[in-house]
């Protein structure tokens, strides 16, 4: 992430030079036009009263008007040569900070026919995520998938939905959390709360005039009373500066406008969770999780090569290293034999020793001598047969 960040700030330095030279060409231009048009009509009039001949003094200052266009124009494109240097930097810093050349860290034959499938069954539920229907829909006829309508409707609804919402439109996200309220409480969801409170919210901002028609919308509150007390009492007590404006209340928090962005966060969470779905696409998960572990594999791969010993790496499902992705990443418990130094797998499961300690299949296998396995932690002697399966 530090080389995306480096690329970044280049990027944004010329930015900023672009918008500055932007301006700068803008008011010199105006000034240069307003120049020239104010010599235009003294010309002009010059002429009429001395018959079209240019007196001196005039011919002097057409001659240095021609000098300041020049000069400007000039001082324009020597400025435009040097945003030039600064988007070459923009591409050396790339050069520099991402490996051109990624195939190295690639496995032969990783991509077979269901693996390819799976790929493109992925993409196309990451394009009906971001409302694409159209591109999952020619994706799916070029790959040759049938997926089932009722796969995509939800994504139709939900991208509605949160369209909606962008342009603060609550009404369809508060049809929806009605329909759905008792798996959303279920789930202890705030969902339909916040809608609400949104709602009562916008009545509060069009001041005294609705008051009638907010104090009519809180009995939307009443379902929510015990576990949202203090909200709602807040929200009762605003209704007391209405005819001041909330704006100059001490409830202008309440018209925070961030809460917009919050409550789309908070609809894409807990919709996705009852569909029984992840929050964010599998693709994109998988994009940024590549994204951290190319250079540490693209540093591997090169000491690999270097030091001649390439079938330390011909595994389809095992990296050479481990390489740390962040918490963000972490969705499930793993476990690491103590005893192997390596992770269990489906055909290498965790196994639990009678006494209570755990290690794996393989290492059970190496251990026992005869019909009695010695733990390995603890004196206690037992029999191979009597170790368990764990689960995580």
């Amino acid at each position: 992430m530090e080389q995306c960040v480096t690329v970044e700030r280049e990027l944004e330095k010329v930015l900023q030079k672009f918008g500055g030279y932007g301006q700068h060409c803008e008011r010199s231009l105006e000034e240069l036009i307003e120049y020239a048009g104010g010599l235009r009509r003294e010309i002009v009039q010059a002429a009429v009263e001395q018959d079209g001949e240019l007196s001196g003094t005039l011919s002097l200052v057409l001659t240095q008007c021609c000098k300041r266009i020049k000069d400007t124009v000039q001082k324009l494109a020597s400025d435009h040569k040097d945003i030039h240097s600064s988007v070459s930097r923009v591409g050396k810093a790339i050069d520099k900070n991402f490996d051109a050349d990624i195939s190295s860290v690639g496995i032969d034959g990783c991509w077979q026919a269901d693996s390819q499938r799976t790929l493109n069954e992925v993409m196309v539920e990451h394009f009906f995520r971001q409302g694409m229907l159209d591109v999952a829909e020619e994706l799916c006829q070029e790959a040759g998938l049938a997926i089932d309508p009722g796969q995509k409707e939800p994504f139709v609804e939900l991208n509605r939905i949160l369209e909606a919402l962008k342009v603060r439109v609550l009404r369809p996200a508060l049809e929806w959390a009605v329909s759905n309220r008792e798996m959303l409480m279920a789930q202890n969801s705030s969902l339909e709360f916040k809608l609400h409170r949104l709602y009562f919210i916008s009545l509060l901002m069009g001041g005294a005039a609705n008051q009638r028609e907010a104090l009519q919308y809180a009995k939307n509150f009443q379902p929510f009373a015990i576990n949202h007390q203090k909200d709602i009492q807040v929200l009762m007590g605003s209704l007391v500066y209405l005819r001041q404006g909330i704006e100059n209340s001490p409830y202008v928090h309440l018209l925070d406008a961030n809460q917009w962005a919050d409550i789309c966060d908070i609809f894409t969470r807990d919709a996705c969770a009852l569909l029984g779905l992840s929050v964010e696409s599998p693709l994109s998960v998988s994009f940024s999780a590549g994204c951290v572990a190319l250079p540490a594999l693209i540093n591997i791969k090169a000491v690999i090569e270097q030091r001649q010993c390439t079938g330390v790496w011909n595994q389809k499902d095992e990296l050479p290293i481990e390489v740390d992705l962040g918490k963000k990443c972490w969705y499930h418990s793993i476990f690491a034999c103590p005893i192997l130094r390596q992770q269990t797998t489906d055909n290498n499961p965790p196994m639990k020793l009678v006494c209570g300690h755990i290690i794996s299949r393989d290492a059970l296998n190496k251990m026992f001598n005869g019909s009695k396995l010695k733990c390995p932690y603890c004196p206690m002697e037992q029999s191979p047969g009597d170790a368990k399966q764990i689960f995580f």
